[in-house]
């Protein structure tokens, strides 16, 4: 399982580390990932999601199925088998 929230499709960006001296060498930004079972109401079972710390912001922002529906419309969310109704 690769490190992208299934819910903001965030994943890992490049970039450099910059010493004292300036001299540059690559480095990753890793994303702050969580592995979380949510107990989904409407279809009355639990799912488990790889999600960031936005990814949790927004899921108690807008609910679980507002964000998992947000997340497999854009294509980042792979439980789309409980979507289907």
């Amino acid at each position: 399982m690769s490190k992208i929230c299934q819910i903001t499709g965030k994943r890992a960006q490049n970039g450099n580390n910059v010493s004292h001296s300036k001299r540059r060498t690559k480095r990753t930004f890793e994303v702050n990932l969580f592995t979380k079972k949510f107990y989904y109401v409407e279809e009355d079972c639990w799912i488990s999601l790889r999600v960031s710390a936005a990814g949790l912001r927004l899921i108690n922002k807008i609910g679980l199925d507002a964000a998992l529906r947000q997340a497999a419309e854009k294509g980042y969310c792979t439980e789309v088998r409980i979507l289907d109704k």
